[in-house]
C-alpha cells in the first residue's frame, strides 16, 4: 500500500520500528503518543499488509570474522527472462551472496558478497559464479570500508512529500475492537462532521474509500457527510 494511504502514525511507526525493531510496545506507543492496545493493533496490520517484512539482528560482519566485502557485477549472455530468473535462484542457493540486484546498463546483475578472507571469495568466484551457466563476464570491487548503511526508507522525505502534496487524510477505520474510532480519528470527525455524526461511524475491513476516509458508513453518516462538504 501506498504511503499516503497511512495516516501519520502508522508512519511513525513504521519510522520507530525501522530504527529499533526490539523496541517494546509500550515504549513505542509513547514515542507515537497513543495507548498501548491500539499501538499493537496497529503494529500487527502493519504487519499484515505487507509494510514489516519481518525483524532481524544487524550483526557486526567483521567482528564475526567476515573481512573482506566485494561487489561483483555480472554480465549474462543472454536477458531471456527464463536465464534471468535461472541467475537469480543460483544467487539465492549462494550463502556468500547476501544481495543481489538486476540492474539496467552495461551490467545484468551487481552481487553483494560477504567471505572471512580473500582466498574464500576466489574460490567462490573461479569455482562458483565463473562457471555458471550464461555467465558472460565477472567485474570485481573490494570493499575499502563502509562509510553508510542504513536499512529502509528515509521517513523525512516521505513526509516532506506528504506536506507538499495535502489531500483528504485517508484515516484507516480499523483500530477499534468493536467498530468505534480512536483518538485521533474520533476527534478528526467530531471537528469535521460535528459531534452527532461522529457517533454514526463504524467500519468494516477493506471498505470503499469515500470523501478520503476508508470505512464503511451508515445511511445517516452519509447525509451528515454530504452537509459537511457543500
Amino acid at each position: 500500500m501506498a504511503g499516503h494511504k497511512l495516516d501519520p502514525i502508522d508512519r511513525m511507526i513504521l519510522a520507530e520500528l525501522q530504527a529499533d525493531g526490539r523496541m517494546t510496545n509500550v515504549e513505542l506507543a509513547k514515542r507515537v503518543g497513543i495507548s498501548a492496545p491500539p499501538c499493537l493493533r496497529r503494529v500487527r496490520t502493519l504487519e499484515e499488509m505487507g509494510l514489516i517484512r519481518g525483524y532481524h539482528a544487524d550483526v557486526d560482519a567483521r567482528a564475526l570474522g567476515f573481512e573482506v566485502q566485494v561487489f561483483a557485477m555480472v554480465g549474462l549472455v543472454s536477458q531471456a527472462e527464463s536465464d534471468l530468473t535461472a541467475f537469480e535462484e543460483k544467487c539465492r542457493e549462494w550463502s556468500l551472496v547476501r544481495e543481489c540486484h538486476m540492474l539496467n546498463g552495461e551490467v545484468d546483475f551487481i552481487l553483494k558478497c560477504v567471505a572471512p578472507d580473500l582466498s574464500t571469495f576466489q574460490s567462490f568466484l573461479t569455482e562458483d559464479l565463473l562457471t555458471t551457466p550464461n555467465v558472460g563476464s565477472v567485474k570485481t570491487s573490494l570493499v575499502i570500508r563502509g562509510a553508510k548503511d542504513d536499512p529502509g526508507v528515509p521517513f523525512d522525505v516521505l513526509e516532506a512529500r506528504m506536506a507538499e502534496t495535502p489531500d483528504l487524510p485517508a484515516y484507516r477505520l480499523s483500530h477499534g475492537p468493536s467498530g468505534i474510532l480512536q483518538s485521533t480519528e474520533q476527534d478528526f470527525a467530531k471537528k469535521f462532521l460535528g459531534r452527532s455524526c461522529s457517533r454514526h461511524l463504524s467500519l468494516r475491513p477493506h471498505a470503499p474509500v469515500l470523501f478520503g476516509f476508508e470505512g464503511a458508513f451508515e445511511p445517516s453518516l452519509l447525509q451528515c457527510l454530504m452537509q459537511s462538504v457543500r
